[in-house]
């Protein structure tokens, strides 16, 4: 019995072992480290930033109605309170085209500024809303262009005053939308079975399964057109082109991780930077084939959950609890 019961006790030592093995990242550190890291009063979890035509004017929105302005290209940020009342918010997106910008949120709520955003009035939303305001986009003068949750598409051309449906039907509850340069826009259904996309000029989105057993996390567009795909247990996916329905063998940009995907951005066609969960930052400088891990932000005790290149030169990671990093491409090795 005594032999049985050490033979036990190390086979689970064993096993221990090669978990925490697996468990070790063998990816590559980064040799330049080029994030700032932010910490804002707030324990707001950052949704979205934009910028005026002033490249040092932005405003960044979060969760719990944040809002925040920047004066002097996101260096340092100021809290703003907009009076909602009673109201409970979460921010969810902002647009800005020169002055002129757009914040949207939920419950539903649409706010506009033709100022910079010295101040802001409320937009009524109808009732009828399919959903609740997801992402907007500023297109120009008086012009812009908004998603609800569910998939429904407007635009508006006359400041918010009325709004044009661009789809017949919606998509249905969504864990994420995002909308391409181009104005298209690919939904991943809200337990991550499938995905949806819609082009202009389309009555209808067009429903799509997904390639593997491992629910969707997030989708998005490259930098010509492609789509790629976050799915759980870290596997990351690219289509081969621009057809959303021919995807290239998936990848694991680190494998056996813990930590989930949560989003993925380009800051040059070459150059892709994927964030996720605890502080978790890798990038590729050869269009996803390899990848190198930022280690320099591991101790940031926040989910990264959005990148925003607003150029090439400017960016931010919006993470939770008031935590945004910064690229600063001077910033030496760590």
């Amino acid at each position: 019995m005594n032999i049985l019961m050490r033979k036990l006790k190390q086979f689970v030592i064993i096993l221990a072992i090669s978990l925490l093995c697996i468990s070790c990242s063998s990816v590559p550190s980064t040799t330049v480290n080029p994030w700032q890291v932010i910490s804002l009063d707030t324990d707001s979890t950052f949704a979205d930033l934009s910028f005026t035509d002033d490249t040092d004017h932005g405003w960044l929105v979060g969760t719990k109605a944040g809002l925040f302005e920047t004066k002097d290209g996101g260096d340092t940020w100021e809290q703003k309170i907009i009076n909602l009342g009673d109201e409970k918010v979460n921010f969810n997106a902002v647009s800005f085209k020169g002055q002129e910008g757009w914040i949207v949120g939920k419950p539903s709520i649409l706010l506009h500024t033709e100022d910079g955003g010295q101040t802001w009035s409320r937009i009524p939303l109808s009732e009828k809303l399919p959903g609740a305001p997801d992402g907007i986009i500023a297109l120009g003068s008086q012009t812009a262009e908004m998603v609800t949750d569910l998939g429904a598409i407007y635009r508006t051309s006359n400041g918010g005053k009325t709004w044009k449906a661009l789809v017949d039907g919606a998509v249905g509850v969504a864990r994420t939308i995002v909308r391409s340069n181009d104005g298209e826009y690919v939904a991943v259904s809200a337990r991550g079975n499938f995905y949806s996309t819609w082009k202009p000029g389309d009555t209808e989105w067009l429903p799509h399964n997904r390639t593997s057993s491992r629910r969707l996390q997030k989708a998005g567009y490259s930098e010509d057109g492609r789509l790629w795909a976050l799915a759980r247990g870290g596997q990351l996916q690219f289509t081969s082109t621009d057809d959303p329905e021919s995807w290239e063998d998936a990848s694991f940009p680190e494998f056996a991780t813990s930590w989930g995907l949560l989003d993925l951005t380009y800051r040059t066609p070459e150059e892709i930077w994927v964030s996720g969960g605890s502080g978790n930052l890798l990038v590729s400088f050869d269009g996803g084939k390899t990848w190198q891990k930022d280690r320099s932000v591991e101790n940031v005790p926040a989910n990264l959950y959005k990148i925003v290149f607003v150029n090439p030169d400017k960016g931010f990671i919006l993470g939770q609890d008031g935590y945004i990093l910064k690229y600063d491409p001077s910033t030496q090795a760590a």
